[in-house]
């Protein structure tokens, strides 16, 4: 088990509180990204779309996982686990310290995401300057 957290950061100008639409443990929203396998490196063609809202039971034990998928050259099978509770939203503080937000935990067993896309679905809130 290897436990990856995805951090964001971005440049906000007057703006704070930068997450998913509906929080950060929005059971709706789409995490994208690229997929490698452990065993073999191969890295996956295309984005692979990961949301705490799927979920499929696991083939040996007891539980769900967010994500199954087999290696389209090893065959090895892999899957992802998304653990909420975790992430917070960027704010203004951040960015003007350099620092990252903590966003989602990610349980990976088999892959290892790569290369978040930053797509659509995010809100904002507005600082009010005096």
């Amino acid at each position: 088990m290897v436990n990856f957290m995805l951090k964001i950061s971005a440049d906000l100008e007057n703006l704070t509180n930068l997450q998913p639409q509906g929080g950060c443990d929005d059971p709706s929203f789409p995490y994208l990204f690229k997929l490698k396998c452990g065993r073999c490196g191969e890295l996956s063609q295309k984005e692979t779309c990961v949301s705490l809202g799927d979920t499929v039971p696991l083939l040996q034990g007891k539980g769900t996982t967010n994500l199954v998928q087999k290696c389209k050259f090893c065959m090895r099978e892999g899957t992802v686990t998304m653990i909420p509770g975790k992430g917070r939203p960027l704010t203004q503080e951040d960015c003007e310290g350099g620092k990252f937000a903590p966003l989602m935990l990610f349980d990976c067993r088999g892959y290892e995401p790569v290369g978040f896309v930053f797509g659509v679905g995010w809100k904002v809130e507005s600082v009010i300057l005096s």
